[in-house]
């Protein structure tokens, strides 16, 4: 159920329907594009002579891709992808790589490590907390999670079999 003191953004207006039939502000259109997915190298480089740091990057760059892979064609279809929203499902898939990583490191090196002062907390520990809380923005952003999906309320129209909402 929408937050009924809270203004909805005009293109979720507009995708789950207008039952009160009040004016939508228009906001900007942009037209949708076929997005081009990023060069994960760029991104996750190739780190020469430190073999760990290789093998954690060509990791990253592998989780990245697949979620880019996974979820492109679903917004495609259910949000209609401008050439702007590019940065923001690429954040999203790094988000989603650096998680990976830090779980792994938590994985292997354990929730508490032994330091110069004794027991300390693993500072991956902080870092996926951060990228979490990053992650459930884009998340609500992008619609992604089922409650996120479960605020929107399918449009009205006509019953054809391309309707995403189905």
């Amino acid at each position: 159920m929408a937050d009924p003191i809270r203004k909805r953004p005009p293109l979720q207006v507009v995708r789950e329907g207008n039952p009160g039939h009040r004016p939508v502000r228009a906001g900007v259109k942009v037209p949708p594009a076929e997005l081009v997915e990023p060069d994960w190298l760029e991104l996750f480089p190739a780190v020469r002579g430190d073999s760990d740091a290789q093998a954690v990057n060509r990791r990253c760059r592998e989780v990245a891709r697949r979620e880019w892979r996974r979820v492109v064609p679903v917004l495609r279809v259910a949000a209609g992808l401008a050439e702007v929203d590019a940065m923001i499902l690429t954040d999203y898939c790094v988000c989603v790589a650096r998680i990976d990583q830090c779980e792994r490191e938590i994985s292997r090196r354990g929730l508490l490590m032994e330091g110069e002062r004794g027991w300390q907390k693993n500072g991956a520990t902080t870092v996926v907390g951060q990228y979490r809380t990053q992650l459930k923005a884009y998340i609500g952003e992008l619609g992604l999670s089922p409650s996120a999906r479960g605020r929107m309320t399918p449009p009205k129209g006509d019953d054809d079999e391309d309707d995403p909402f189905d």
